[in-house]
């Protein structure tokens, strides 16, 4: 997540999405919401030492992150 928030893509945030489908599926259950909470602390990291269409794209990923998290 890191690498694709440093390019700041727009393009890439399917890319994005599907990394965090994969590791929804790829996980138990029971660690699902926690293991999505420790990426999202490293996404909220990347959000306060980025600027521009690297900003845009950390929140896109938050923002599916919490998508993920209320289901």
């Amino acid at each position: 997540m890191r690498r694709l928030i440093a390019k700041g893509d727009p393009a890439q945030v399917p890319l994005a999405e599907r990394a965090i489908d994969e590791y929804w599926e790829a996980t138990l259950p029971g660690a699902r919401k926690s293991g999505l909470r420790v990426i999202q602390q490293d996404v909220f990291a990347q959000l306060s030492a980025v600027i521009g269409d690297r900003r845009t794209f950390a929140e896109a990923v938050n923002s599916y992150i919490e998508k993920k998290l209320r289901e």
